[in-house]
């Protein structure tokens, strides 16, 4: 804190015991040390005190602008620094999680865009965001975009034998018109058991040279070691998977099967037909599976002849978990997984209505995603290493080795 900070707030300090009892000390105390911190932020950015001269200075200060700034004790009038070249933003008044401040950018933008509806109105004053300035929308995004690029394109360490891919659709404004583009989002288990979001892109929808683009993107930076790839039977993605993850097992969702299949059945028979459906996949077994299965489609060929041919060219492809450890059959089985995910990255969506852009859907969508990669990283496992080890047979006392070792 610079001396003349330190002097300003030690008169107040006199003032307000000796001679004016009526001022809010606590406020207005607050208020001079806020400025003296916000003044030496300053100073340390742009190498230089106020008005000294120095070989160090990279940048000059430019004014101030006025900010309203509500605390614990009342709301106080601050006076930001603003700089002749870029932007100045105090940190003491940033504590939001990335995501909210995502969420906010994103309503921000499109409330200078001119494409807001009325719920985003209604959110933005309840935010108490007025006269907003197209510099500062410009600022945060842009604060937002390097973080979320840095975390999109990071490189990809070690072996995920584990690859689940789905997709959501927010709608975006792009050539004057409004559309549903395909958000697809990747997350897998690495070797040592670990869940992680591995990427993430948007594109005008998801056919298969799209996602093909992406799974090579991923691959491009160092997915490597992927043994099964759980999906719904999309034919661009599956075709997308036999290209790009060549080797790899495909799991087709189990629930969007099932959903397939009731879809052949009328309404009456959906809950018989999904009981006994059921009992195929709890068999003990890939063998004793597939002879159920069998045995159900035996069973109820002759009343629902187009749900049981649906049953019957899925049979491969949907028991294809069963080759793997016991321990993860309930979470590879289907992309439940990735619906908790998707349920968030939708209801933050619904927020905003309308995107004005893809770059506003990456940045919001981004920030979701790496808040969720920064709590899976500190939860628990997601599978034990013992269980990993059954992949390959690995010896488990070298799985349970440190990864820096595992990794070299």
């Amino acid at each position: 804190m610079a001396s003349t900070d330190k002097i300003s707030l030690l008169e107040l300090i006199r003032k307000i015991g000796l001679e004016d009892g009526d001022v809010d000390f606590l406020k207005e105390g607050l208020r001079v040390l806020t400025q003296a911190v916000m003044e030496a932020e300053v100073s340390s950015l742009i190498g230089a005190e106020r008005y000294e001269r120095s070989e160090k200075r990279s940048n000059s200060r430019n004014g101030h602008r006025d900010r309203e700034w509500n605390t614990r004790v009342g709301t106080i009038d601050l006076q930001i620094p603003k700089l002749r070249k870029g932007s100045y933003f105090p940190s003491m008044l940033e504590p939001r999680r990335k995501a909210e401040k995502a969420l906010l950018s994103v309503v921000q933008e499109a409330y200078v865009h001119g494409v807001s509806t009325r719920k985003v109105d209604e959110l933005v004053e309840s935010m108490g965001i007025h006269g907003l300035s197209k510099n500062e929308v410009s600022r945060i995004c842009k604060e937002l975009d390097d973080v979320v690029q840095d975390f999109k394109n990071r490189p990809l360490e070690g072996t995920y034998p584990y690859l689940w891919l789905d997709a959501t659709f927010p709608k975006v404004r792009e050539g004057g018109r409004v559309q549903s583009m395909a958000f697809v989002i990747a997350i897998g288990v690495r070797d040592t058991g670990e869940r992680e979001v591995l990427g993430f892109d948007i594109g005008t929808n998801e056919d298969g040279s799209f996602w093909l683009t992406f799974i090579r993107s991923l691959v491009a930076r160092g997915l490597r070691g992927v043994q099964l790839v759980i999906s719904d039977a999309h034919e661009g993605l599956r075709s997308a998977i036999g290209s790009a993850l060549t080797g790899a097992t495909w799991q087709r969702c189990r629930v969007h099967t099932m959903r397939n299949i009731l879809s052949q059945v009328p309404r009456a028979s959906q809950s018989m037909v999904s009981s006994i459906v059921r009992t195929i996949f709890a068999q003990p077994t890939q063998e004793a599976a597939k002879q159920q299965l069998a045995v159900v489609v035996e069973q109820l060929q002759g009343k629902f002849p187009k749900a049981m041919d649906v049953l019957e060219r899925a049979e491969e492809d949907v028991l294809a978990y069963m080759a793997f450890p016991k321990e993860h059959w309930k979470q590879i089985c289907s992309t439940n997984p990735l619906e908790r995910l998707n349920r968030e990255l939708r209801r933050r969506f619904d927020v905003v209505g309308i995107f004005p852009n893809r770059e506003s859907v990456v940045r919001l969508g981004g920030a979701i995603l790496q808040e969720q990669n920064d709590e899976w990283i500190v939860a628990r496992r997601y599978f034990s290493r013992e269980s990993m080890a059954k992949l390959s047979g690995t010896d488990e006392q070298q799985l349970l080795a440190p990864t820096s070792v595992l990794h070299k």
